[in-house]
């Protein structure tokens, strides 16, 4: 195919991030998708993860977190225990995500149905803000994600046809589809210690649209390998669990990432970086064939 380019306009003055798309079987999945993103809003344009320090972050998620825990307990108290900045306390803020709102595109819950906006709102940036918290709690990989409001996720993953396009270690730079289901992998209950795992709570990496990470960070074979061997040990300790449900240690449960694009690298990484970093606000995402901006 002719090759194609994702750019992405950062802040007030629309600093532009250019990459080239992968002239592969996933990339053009990935681009069926864009092309039907159209009609939808870009939902959430300041999902930034791991570009201020520490403290910082971890301020703003705090806030977050307690405002949307409020927001869904003034109306109704369903959240039974009081914050914590702990993993377990993410992890039960997480399940009461996944109780209340409802399995991916099934928003059946009668508190759903019944809640009025501002409540729904929270209860589903409840989510978000659980991952904010858990990135400022144990890493600052910097990253970035795009998402399209109401953008069906219909769509699912053929492994086998895919294999050559996936790996467990993509470059710095890279461009991701993003996990939409509503659930964790098995790769994040391992990571997390998750005990709240209801028969809904796993839900391996399936689904996907035009939704996508920006990944500013890289890791190598000993880190995965690590994770994998978490994984395993979970797996084990909760077989019975994921055999209820008919998943074996398959490659569906592997830790792979799934790049659509990569970054044109024009300056050096570190101040690419600092103007990200000032620039926390996505403005336009749009595809053509023409390479457009330089860096200076």
């Amino acid at each position: 195919m002719t090759q194609k380019y994702l750019h992405i306009l950062l802040g007030a003055d629309s600093y532009p991030l250019d990459f080239a798309v992968a002239d592969n079987a996933l990339g053009r999945l990935w681009l069926e998708r864009m092309a039907a993103r159209d009609p939808y809003p870009l939902d959430h344009p300041k999902r930034f993860y791991g570009f201020d320090d520490p403290a910082t972050e971890r301020n703003r998620a705090q806030t977050w977190i307690r405002h949307c825990c409020k927001t869904i307990n003034d109306y109704q108290p369903i959240i039974q225990r009081e914050f914590e900045y702990t993993q377990d306390c993410l992890n039960y803020l997480h399940h009461i995500f996944e109780q209340y709102h409802g399995l991916l595109d099934q928003q059946q819950h009668e508190f759903w149905q019944a809640a009025p906006e501002p409540v729904r709102k929270a209860l589903a940036e409840l989510n978000l803000a659980v991952h904010a918290c858990e990135t400022a709690m144990r890493s600052q990989d910097p990253r970035f994600v795009c998402t399209w409001f109401g953008l069906p996720k219909t769509h699912t993953l053929d492994y086998a046809a895919i294999a050559d396009c996936i790996t467990c270690t993509p470059a710095w730079g890279s461009v991701c589809l993003n996990y939409v289901e509503i659930g964790k992998t098995l790769e994040d209950l391992a990571h997390d210690g998750d005990n709240y795992i209801g028969e809904a709570a796993f839900q391996p990496f399936l689904h996907y649209s035009a939704d996508f990470v920006v990944r500013m960070f890289e890791e190598d074979h000993w880190t995965v390998g690590a994770r994998i061997s978490q994984m395993e040990d979970y797996y084990q300790h909760h077989r019975d669990y994921f055999q209820r449900q008919g998943w074996d240690f398959t490659a569906e449960l592997m830790p792979y990432r799934f790049p659509v694009a990569q970054l044109i690298e024009t300056i050096p990484r570190a101040q690419l970086m600092q103007h990200i970093q000032q620039r926390q606000h996505i403005t336009r995402v749009y595809i053509d064939e023409t390479m457009h901006h330089s860096h200076t």
